[in-house]
């Protein structure tokens, strides 16, 4: 009879995000300030195969402890380096309601396509 397989205790509790080895050890990523690195983690948290990220400066801000700004730099370098890119603009409408901006994650599939690894054609300005 055949031995049954342990099963793995790492996604028990809701999940695992999974990032490529090769994208993490790359000058593109390694050079960014660790704000950024933390919002691109944050954004794969919101990740769905079948829609946008919706996520904005003021929850950044919040979730990675820092001043909005800060988090503001975080979101422009990550679109400068290809690892986001901008699917919706922001709305601020006070009657009827905000709508916050809406990002792809170049690193994951969207939509059943393969990731388009836009931060891999990243060169640092000289």
């Amino acid at each position: 009879m055949a031995k049954k397989k342990p099963k793995l205790g790492y996604d028990q509790r809701g999940g695992v995000l999974a990032v490529s080895r090769a994208m993490r050890e790359s000058f593109t990523y390694e050079s960014m300030p660790p704000a950024a690195k933390v919002l691109m983690d944050l954004l794969q948290l919101q990740w769905r195969n079948d829609r946008h990220v919706a996520y904005g400066v003021r929850e950044a801000a919040k979730k990675i402890g820092c001043k909005p700004d800060t988090a503001s730099k975080a979101f422009n370098i990550l679109r400068e380096r290809g690892f986001i890119v901008c699917a919706d603009e922001a709305l601020f409408n006070s009657k009827g309601g905000s709508k916050t901006r809406e990002w792809r994650l170049t690193w994951m599939p969207f939509e059943w396509k393969n990731p388009t690894h836009d931060w891999e054609k990243w060169q640092p300005q000289k």
